[in-house]
């Protein structure tokens, strides 16, 4: 006979992150290179409970450590939000639009658009080749609407924390 847990789950049918968890998590978001000793004296555990909680969670896709650029500082220069309206099934569309080392970002949305996607480019020439020639001409893409970057003003990655 299968019993069922009465500890809630997440969205991914996980358990949810406990308070420790958390608090490792959110020193990382504040210095990925953040030392575990460092991190064990703010949550009170030792370095290797950290080094063995943090292994944890990055092996089950919690998160992970990365380095994040500044496109700028990078050379590229020219970002875009684009909507993009499909005709039939979504996942093929989605699924070469991630392929696409220019798009940052692929979500499923409801509302005006099918799918956001975020575009990276080195500069404007770039971008209209990506849109015009790679994203219009997808099979399924009705229609597309761009949001060009003029200044970004925020950017956080304080996911699950707060």
């Amino acid at each position: 006979m299968a019993t069922r847990s009465a500890e809630p789950k997440g969205a991914t049918g996980a358990p949810p992150l406990d308070a420790v968890s958390l608090a490792i998590i959110e020193q990382l978001q504040e210095d990925g290179r953040r030392p575990y000793a460092a991190i064990g004296k703010a949550v009170g555990l030792s370095e290797a409970t950290v080094r063995q909680r943090v292994q944890k969670l990055l092996d089950q896709g919690v998160m992970q450590i990365v380095a994040v650029t500044d496109p700028l500082t990078v050379g590229l220069r020219r970002q875009a939000m684009v909507g993009v309206n499909v005709d039939g099934d979504l996942d093929p569309v989605a699924d070469a639009l991630t392929a696409m080392d220019e798009v940052e970002y692929v979500v499923v949305t409801a509302g005006s658009f099918d799918l956001l996607i975020e575009i990276v480019c080195e500069d404007d020439e770039h971008l209209l080749d990506v849109i015009n020639k790679r994203v219009r001409t997808l099979p399924g893409v009705r229609s597309t609407e761009s949001f060009v970057y003029l200044k970004l003003r925020k950017q956080t990655y304080t996911w699950g924390t707060r």
